[in-house]
């Protein structure tokens, strides 16, 4: 039995490598002779040799590789079978099957993450620096690991069983801290967990990652949250060094993929700044490659992007001329190509999805994506307010607006002309509409989206805003039998959305509604909507000669932009037919007299003009965080002989902040309006052209309350602040 035991110990020396992943099972019990695992090659990649060892389980035992000893061996005396280097098998008492295993049915192996468990420390690591094997196991050590249970010996056990058996404390799982983290400090809802964990098991993508690309949490409180969480340093741009960092080591492509820069090195360990600390597969491969352990510390993603491009893509200088011939639009058929490839990569995709998501989650109206000489600014219009979001790479400007463009179907090659377009989209179920422009500047073009939720408009006048004097005169312009009806202000101030509610009260069975608009915004059922194709000749004018041969009773014109559509309406509304048109004027005298200065004679105007509503948008105080407040009597004296606003006891409100409006303290937004109707006394000032400042004052005496007044009326009523109102409206001198 001396010669057998020394015969093996010399053949595990010699050849070390083959022996260290033979697993000894034994035929059955009593029977002490070990046939061993085939060799296993390490070098494979993981998903390879799991195929391999799951194979390995499933196959016969192949005949034994090593002299097998004559007769059992003494259980004082075991012979020292190793595994990878680690303890011996028969001091785990890995070799022998359970009392109740089949005698033809080999032992399965154990995960070889519980053996390195239960191995001594440093054991493992001494025997393959010395690349020879451990010596024999003494008595005591024998006799503790005897008392571990027979299903060590048949069942893989999962690390966390392992180290309860071992009395060790399971490993707490860092995702779940960084979320729990993230819940407590007010970054993450209920809701909000639930809805990303849901869409992470259908995608099977990790939880952290879902949140942060729905845009339920920041990239930065991410960070922040990894950094709290894990114990580790966050740093910021000014911490990414001025040169590149084990470049000889680390491919670029493996770095981006990764999302990990190295910050510095020295003979012991390597610094590096990682989007995502828990995923440590990448930082073991980087140990590997350096050979070296590494220090972490926790980057933002753009960050770590932008110090990429900086260190590792720095353009040639003589490449400058080609690019700039780019940017002014000279492509050539490899460029398109190129920058069609480009768009259609996975990243690309992702981050443009990620974009429109956000404005989704945020209640956004418009998308705006502006590239400059040093950075790609994204910013969301979020209740009338911009609001800057993290940037996307500088280096990635032509892609990402490639990427919309070829979505809205636009020319990606015409980079020198402005260009319109659509998307039609669904995110969440939620049917949306893009309307995509494109503007070039001096680095790129800039692209605003604004987008058109189908679902969650309502037109009501109530619900945008209307009420007391301002809605009592609007649905009196609306009971005339004809006439122009006009709505103004600028843009983004929600005048096509009133248009569409005045559309739907006169919508019925017994009228025929006719709309021409550049671009068709909402579908109305019931409704002939015409879009504007001017690169065909289909213009306002164009249309509206057709329209009135189609025997309507009421016309939409989405904008009298010159004065051959202003004619054209003008002539409708003598003709019989209630005309709805916009215009772009400050506030509602200043109509008319944009009318007269297009050319259109006074005489048509005063016959056919019904009333001009102005209107503007303010932002809707959240009444779950509103905070009530008495005001001083200088800001009280501006509410005396307003309708409705009871001066004694006066009461106005604050915006506070809550996780229900993201902090902001608004949520939504509602009109303030003026409406001017055509009255004797304005009829006889238009004829004499009188100033729009006049014909104000005409109309304010004859009762008509301001956008000013109304938005006081609305302050009063504690719909929105002061402060709101005297931002989009201009205080009337009563």
């Amino acid at each position: 039995m001396s010669d057998t035991s020394g015969q093996r110990q010399r053949q595990v020396t010699t050849d070390f490598d083959a022996l260290a992943a033979l697993i000894p099972v034994a035929d059955a019990p009593g029977d002490a002779r070990a046939r061993a695992e085939p060799v296993i090659d390490l070098d494979l990649d993981f998903d390879l040799e799991a195929e391999l060892f799951g194979e390995a389980r499933r196959a016969p035992s192949p005949a034994p590789l090593l002299p097998a000893a004559e007769g059992p061996a003494p259980a004082s005396q075991p012979e020292p079978d190793l595994v990878l280097g680690l303890r011996p098998a028969a001091e785990l008492d890995i070799s022998a099957p359970s009392a109740s295993a089949s005698p033809a049915e080999p032992a399965s192996l154990i995960p070889a993450d519980a053996i390195t468990a239960l191995a001594p420390p440093g054991s493992a690591d001494l025997a393959e620096q010395r690349h020879e094997p451990l010596p024999p196991p003494s008595a005591p050590e024998v006799a503790a690991t005897a008392t571990l249970p027979d299903v060590i010996a048949t069942e893989p056990l999962p690390r966390a069983a392992t180290a309860a058996l071992l009395g060790e404390q399971p490993q707490a799982d860092p995702e779940a801290a960084v979320i729990a983290h993230l819940r407590a400090h007010g970054k993450l809802s209920d809701g909000d967990l639930a809805r990303a964990r849901k869409l992470a098991d259908d995608g099977g993508e990790a939880l952290r990652s879902m949140l942060v690309r729905l845009g339920l949490v920041s990239d930065r409180d991410m960070a922040a949250a990894y950094a709290a969480v894990l114990d580790l340093p966050l740093i910021g741009a000014e911490d990414y060094p001025e040169a590149p960092v084990a470049d000889a080591e680390l491919s670029l492509r493996f770095l981006k993929d990764a999302r990990m820069v190295p910050l510095r090195e020295d003979a012991e360990t390597l610094e590096l700044a990682v989007a995502d600390p828990v995923e440590r597969s990448a930082v073991q491969a980087v140990e590997m490659a350096v050979g070296r352990p590494a220090r972490l510390r926790v980057g933002l993603p753009n960050e770590i992007e932008a110090a990429l491009e900086r260190l590792y893509e720095a353009p040639a200088p003589e490449d400058a001329d080609t690019e700039l011939d780019a940017d002014l639009g000279n492509f050539s058929e490899e460029d398109i190509e190129h920058l069609r490839d480009l768009a259609s990569e996975a990243p690309i995709i992702r981050l443009v999805n990620q974009i429109m998501q956000r404005a989704v989650e945020s209640r956004a109206s418009d998308v705006h994506i502006e590239p400059f000489a040093d950075e790609l600014k994204v910013r969301y219009r979020i209740d009338g307010i911009l609001k800057e979001s993290e940037s996307p790479p500088v280096r990635s400007t032509a892609a990402v607006i490639s990427r919309i463009k070829i979505m809205a179907k636009l020319n990606i090659a015409e980079r020198r002309l402005p260009q319109d377009g659509r998307i039609p989209l669904r995110i969440q179920g939620r049917e949306l509409d893009l309307r995509v422009s494109t503007v070039p500047t001096m680095f790129g073009e800039s692209v605003v989206m604004r987008l058109l939720d189908k679902e969650s408009v309502s037109f009501d006048f109530d619900a945008l805003g209307f009420d007391g004097p301002p809605r009592e005169r609007v649905l009196r312009i609306l009971e005339q039998p004809y006439g122009i009806f006009l709505v103004t202000g600028p843009t983004g101030s929600g005048k096509s959305t009133t248009l569409y509610t005045a559309l739907s009260r006169l919508n019925t069975e017994h009228r025929k509604i006719i709309t021409v608009e550049d671009p068709v915004e909402y579908q109305v059922p019931g409704i002939n909507q015409i879009p504007v194709k001017a690169s065909i000749g289909m213009t306002f004018a164009h249309a509206l000669r057709a329209i009135v041969r189609q025997d309507p009773d009421i016309i939409m014109v989405g904008e009298m932009r010159d004065l051959e559509t202003a004619r054209i309406a003008v002539q409708s509304a003598l003709t019989g037919h209630v005309v709805l048109s916009t215009l772009h004027t400050n506030d509602a005298a200043s109509g008319v007299t944009r009318l007269l200065d297009m050319g259109v004679e006074d005489y048509l105007l005063t016959s056919t003009i019904n009333g001009i509503l102005a209107q503007r948008l303010v932002r809707r105080l959240c009444p779950d965080c509103r905070k009530p407040f008495r005001p001083v009597p200088e800001m009280a004296a501006r509410f005396l002989q307003l309708p409705g606003v009871d001066e004694q006891n006066l009461t106005l409100y604050q915006p506070g902040g809550c996780p229900v409006c993201h902090g902001s303290g608004y949520r939504g937004r509602l009109v303030i309006a003026e409406v001017l109707l055509m009255t004797d006394r304005i009829r006889q000032a238009v004829q004499n052209h009188a100033t729009a400042t006049e014909i104000q004052r005409i109309a304010v005496e004859q009762d008509m309350l301001t956008m000013y007044q109304d938005g006081l009326r609305k302050a009063a009523a504690g719909h929105t602040t002061v402060e709101e109102v005297l931002r989009v409206a201009a205080v009337s001198e009563d």
